[in-house]
């Protein structure tokens, strides 16, 4: 194994998390969970504490103690692993941050049947349910703040020592995103808890599909161009595809591929979306299939996909490839897309 693999893969990890954050970020500003699944809340627990995230926490506050209490036979829910995890952290670290003198951090997950509403923070409906409940021996919630927790930005934390005021936001947000429900019970100097109530289901997680062969993707020597403003993933896309076997260049901008394809032909575009200044995806498309008719080309962007990249697409454009760029995604797209008859 090359010795830098370890530390390429740990690159790739981040980036993908920081995708993931900026999504679940989203949730304050556009609402639902668009992608569900059947999930254990164990997991996610487990592979949090596991994090770097979570390691970088509590070296921060080095007397906080914590102890789980994990029902082994919870009951599984339908949602995202992202959405739950970032909620999941924000709740500990809120927690952490509040004991800063050290204490004790308790979580505890448990299946429990309401047979009829209860009335907290807030009002639970009856069902079936998986329960997080996440409990600090800490400062405390004044009455007066206790309403206004969940706002966003509303924080008495430091500016600059902690966070930005969004965890508990983002919490809310996943929690009824989830169609579940919260109760928070908390008196001044003596602690904080947090319970979490998730709508259960009996659907059985799905495996984890495998991994492709990298010979099920890899080129025939075709010639692909990348169009992408930032040299750092347009560096990156074209060394995913070097290694696929495909003949690769770059360009920085709409309007330069332009230029190169008014001299050279290419057997596919590797089109970033959102270009600044200048053309963006779209426009970039529109002006090269004046130049080649028949054109192939997939669409790659950092963001949601768009009424853009919609219209790309309309003219002939094959699929959309979010980043940050992962050599089996953008293989499978890069040869479906050669391969497909026009």
């Amino acid at each position: 194994m090359s010795p830098i693999k370890p530390g390429l893969e740990n690159i790739l990890n981040g980036s993908q998390k920081a995708a993931a954050i900026v999504q679940d970020l989203l949730t304050l500003a556009r609402r639902g969970v668009s992608a569900r699944q059947a999930i254990n809340l164990n997991e996610i627990i487990v592979a949090c504490q596991n994090s770097l995230e979570f390691e970088n926490l509590y070296s921060c506050n080095s007397l906080v103690t914590i102890r789980t209490d994990l029902e082994p036979a919870l009951l599984n829910i339908s949602g995202s692993t992202v959405h739950l995890g970032k909620a999941f952290f924000n709740l500990v670290a809120n927690a952490s941050e509040a004991m800063p003198n050290g204490g004790a951090l308790t979580v505890k997950t448990f299946n429990q049947y309401l047979d009829r509403p209860i009335r907290g923070y807030d009002e639970i409906r009856e069902g079936d349910y998986c329960v997080l409940s996440v409990s600090d021996t800490g400062e405390g919630i004044q009455a007066t703040d206790l309403k206004r927790i969940f706002e966003p930005f509303y924080t008495k934390k430091i500016m600059g020592r902690s966070g930005t005021g969004l965890g508990l936001a983002v919490v809310w947000g996943t929690v009824k995103d989830h169609q579940g429900y919260i109760d928070v019970q908390s008196k001044e100097s003596q602690g904080s808890t947090f319970t979490l109530y998730f709508p259960a289901t009996r659907e059985k997680i799905r495996p984890e599909p495998g991994r492709v062969p990298t010979s099920e993707y890899r080129g025939k020597g075709e010639i692909i161009l990348i169009v992408d403003d930032v040299q750092g993933q347009r560096d990156l896309a074209e060394e995913m595809l070097k290694k696929l076997n495909y003949q690769v260049t770059g360009v920085a901008s709409g309007e330069q591929a332009v230029v190169y394809l008014r001299k050279h032909q290419v057997d596919l575009l590797v089109l970033d979306m959102i270009m600044d200044p200048g053309m963006d995806g779209l426009d970039t498309y529109q002006r090269i299939l004046e130049i080649h008719p028949q054109q192939k080309a997939i669409i790659v962007s950092g963001f949601s996909e768009s009424d853009r990249v919609h219209s790309a697409q309309a003219l002939g454009a094959g699929a959309y490839v979010k980043k940050p760029y992962i050599l089996e995604k953008l293989g499978l797209a890069v040869r479906k897309e050669l391969d497909r008859t026009t």
